[in-house]
């Protein structure tokens, strides 16, 4: 155990202080065996003293494990910390004693995913104005066209994403799914024949616009308005402007966490509109009561539906997407289409998301 205790007036919580590289221009988080190992988990955040120099504190720690193992990570595993060899390290691991523990971080992982940047998407940010209802946000929506869209005269189907600041940003604090660098490599198969337009959540707004309008744990929400912008509003503007395949066949939506609820709620607010089925970790705990809606549709659900989710993620995710797709299976509904895909180490994580998203578009669009 390399961690000294610095400071014995700290007698009640336990402080984890952090040398590391100056300027990191990303968010330091620590995951361990007290958070179920979640990398992105804003209760974690480290905060920055001066530059190179951060802080974590446990304040309460009646209730960490006896031993606490954790790392140190800027948002996901593609960055976690290495040691001085430049390889990654072990779990770090101290006792639930109170006190200030220092650490060295030398070096942090930084896995470029090798793509061609020929094939790069076109990102192209949609100018509005948009007829939004009153309670919605306005905000950026992009849309990432193929590479090649201007040398064809192809019409495409459309896949409508959430939370679009976590798509394809390289400085999004808690990471991003690599989204272009991922439709680049699809493009090395041909199968980036699909326009991706990636709608910003609404800031603080985020829960609320994500949330069913009807009773839930967190009260009553936005969804269906939010639904109905995405649906009534934005849909006619993406096909006015680009080359799309309009129809409800080649027309689908996604999310993960509340992004992956908020689609499964379009579906069943809008199952006119949308057709494939992006759903990533859905936070089904907000409202377990959207299974059986979405299960006894009239008429039922036509489509397809991709659930993904990691077996170290909490709030029963993949207990609540298994039980999801039993039902779909035992329906009877010979219109709808279910494929369950569990990765057993898997975390709640923008690039568990990334990493899922090329199988999930194969399967949905190809």
């Amino acid at each position: 155990m390399n961690q000294n205790i610095s400071d014995a007036s700290f007698t009640d919580c336990i402080v984890l202080r952090v040398k590391t590289t100056k300027d990191l221009g990303r968010t330091i988080f620590i995951t361990g065996n007290f958070n179920n190992w979640q990398v992105d988990d804003p209760k974690f955040k480290l905060k920055k003293i001066e530059d190179g120099i951060y802080e974590f504190t446990f304040k309460k720690i009646e209730n960490l494990p006896a031993i606490i193992e954790y790392k140190y990570t800027l948002g996901d595993w593609h960055h976690e910390e290495l040691d001085e060899n430049y390889t990654i390290r072990p779990n770090r691991s101290i006792p639930k004693k109170p006190g200030v523990y220092n650490d060295v971080v030398p070096a942090w992982k930084n896995r470029h995913i090798t793509h061609n940047p020929e094939l790069l998407p076109i990102i192209k940010p949609i100018e509005g104005p948009f007829n939004m209802p009153i309670n919605i946000q306005t905000r950026r929506v992009t849309a990432l066209l193929p590479w090649d869209y201007y040398r064809t005269n192809k019409r495409y189907p459309v896949l409508y994403l959430q939370d679009g600041q976590n798509l394809f940003d390289e400085f999004a604090p808690y990471g991003n799914w690599a989204l272009d660098k991922r439709l680049a490599l699809l493009a090395e198969e041909r199968k980036h024949e699909v326009i991706i337009v990636a709608i910003d959540h609404a800031q603080e707004k985020r829960i609320l616009e994500f949330t069913p309008s009807e009773k839930t744990v967190l009260g009553e929400g936005l969804g269906k308005e939010y639904s109905k912008f995405l649906a009534g509003e934005l849909k006619p503007h993406i096909d006015r402007t680009f080359r799309t395949l309009p129809y409800r066949e080649f027309t689908g939506i996604g999310g993960s966490s509340l992004g992956g609820l908020v689609t499964l709620y379009a579906a069943i607010t809008c199952p006119e509109v949308f057709s494939r089925l992006m759903v990533f970790s859905p936070s089904l705990w907000v409202q377990p009561g959207l299974i059986e809606q979405f299960l006894h549709m009239d008429p039922p659900y036509c489509g397809r539906v991709y659930l993904y989710g990691g077996g170290k993620e909490g709030s029963g995710v993949v207990e609540y997407q298994r039980r999801l797709h039993e039902a779909i299976k035992r329906s009877g509904n010979p219109f709808i289409k279910s494929k369950l895909s569990i990765h057993p180490d898997g975390h709640h994580s923008e690039s568990e998301w990334g990493r899922e998203f090329p199988k999930a578009l194969k399967w949905l669009f190809f």
